[in-house]
């Protein structure tokens, strides 16, 4: 049995593999905040558990890659741009995740948003399997901003293992966002030392 302690990552790949011109970009300031030791964020990376996958790779292939990373995830971040649509494997990763592996979910909202409070609001960034996924109440998901401090604690506090999600739309509240806040203000000053 797998030891479920990893991050799945999915964003938007837009059909290019240049990271500038898709959500790809987000994913690699993750995997820098990660590796950066003056801040604090602790991130498992479950692409990097197993064998890499290339853009020549057939969907079959892919797929039981992806999958075995999902077998050895504890939660999914979902990263959402103001691109919904859905190119590659994205709507199937989301199915995938929701349906068989019963992950919990990270929605995280690219863009300058310090708060985030009515994931309503936010839909225009939803793809269509992540609204098929709400609409049947099958996905547990928290919906924050793209924000360090505030993935990092989600990161660390929704899990399998934990399992406190229960419906499709929590929010953090206006204090825990201060508490971030706090934190990142104190991260950009050690970063500066």
């Amino acid at each position: 049995m797998t030891y479920r302690n990893g991050t799945y990552v999915a964003f938007n790949g837009m059909g290019t593999t240049n990271p500038t011109e898709s959500d790809r970009k987000y994913y690699a300031l993750l995997q820098k905040w990660g590796n950066e030791k003056s801040i604090d964020f602790k991130f498992n990376d479950s692409h990097k558990k197993t064998y890499s996958v290339y853009d020549t790779s057939s969907n079959e292939t892919l797929k039981a890659r992806l999958r075995e990373r999902m077998r050895s995830s504890k939660n999914f971040l979902l990263v959402l741009s103001q691109n919904p649509q859905e190119r590659g494997m994205l709507g199937w990763e989301i199915k995938e995740a929701v349906n068989t592996y019963k992950l919990p979910f990270i929605v995280c909202y690219t863009g300058p948003y310090e708060r985030l409070n009515d994931p309503f609001a936010k839909k225009h960034f939803w793809t269509q399997a992540l609204t098929e996924c709400i609409a049947t109440k099958e996905l547990k998901a928290i919906h924050i901003p793209f924000k360090k401090s505030v993935i990092g604690d989600a990161i660390s506090q929704f899990s399998i293992h934990k399992n406190n999600l229960n419906t499709p739309f929590h929010t953090y509240s206006a204090s825990a966002y201060e508490v971030f806040e706090e934190r990142d203000r104190k991260d950009i000053w050690s970063f500066l030392d």
